[in-house]
């Protein structure tokens, strides 16, 4: 039966923070808010984590997982990346993006899109997805909690805890996120090309859509 923990969406309390990364450390999987929508979280090493997500979510194996950031601070061991897109990045995170890019051999095979060697990249301004990475101190791979079935991220935490409560080990309740999951944007071609328009405007990123591929 998964734990239920009501946080405070804009002060988080340090004890429950403290706690939901215990549960993490221990190789949990974890439904919590981001700045867009609701989203599934484990460690980078927790492979069994990965798999379980995989089974929740029913995702093929060409699906790409994204790594959950506080900042840019460890985009260089993940991922390649020019100084014009590193600007480009600095310029819209935190935020409601997902950022395609390539991946440096630091990255587990298991979390790259296994035909084009990418690795999406978050940084969320939510301050309970904050909260955990900073107590963590390491990032979280993550999913869009987007059920089998239906065509849009979960919004309500009560909904996740009745829909998942055997399936994860912590629902943690930080409010209503909204409507909308992160926007994705693929770096790793010559221009920036747009895969997903969610809550996040990339009109000064991208001028316009690409390929639909991604669902982070």
């Amino acid at each position: 039966m998964a734990q239920f923990f009501s946080v405070h969406p804009d002060n988080p309390q340090p004890r429950l923070i403290k706690q939901a990364v215990e549960i993490i450390a221990r190789g949990g999987v974890v439904a919590y808010p981001t700045d867009s929508a609701y989203a599934l979280a484990c460690r980078l090493e927790n492979k069994d984590g990965l798999e379980r997500i995989v089974r929740i979510r029913d995702m093929d194996r060409d699906h790409n997982f994204t790594l959950v950031c506080p900042d840019l601070s460890v985009l260089a061991t993940y991922a390649r990346v020019d100084n014009t897109v590193f600007r480009s990045l600095k310029a819209h995170t935190p935020g409601p993006f997902t950022f395609i890019l390539p991946a440096t051999r630091e990255v587990p095979k298991r979390l790259m899109h296994p035909k084009r060697r990418t690795i999406g990249l978050r940084v969320p301004s939510n301050p309970i997805a904050q909260a955990l990475l900073a107590e963590l101190g390491e990032p979280l791979m993550s999913c869009s909690l987007v059920l089998p079935g239906e065509s849009g991220p979960e919004t309500d935490p009560w909904n996740i805890r009745e829909l998942l409560q055997h399936a994860v080990d912590l629902v943690i309740d930080g409010g209503f996120c909204g409507l909308e999951p992160s926007t994705v944007v693929d770096f790793t071609g010559v221009e920036p090309v747009l895969l997903r328009q969610g809550l996040g405007d990339a009109s000064a990123i991208v001028g316009g859509p690409g390929s639909a591929e991604a669902l982070l």
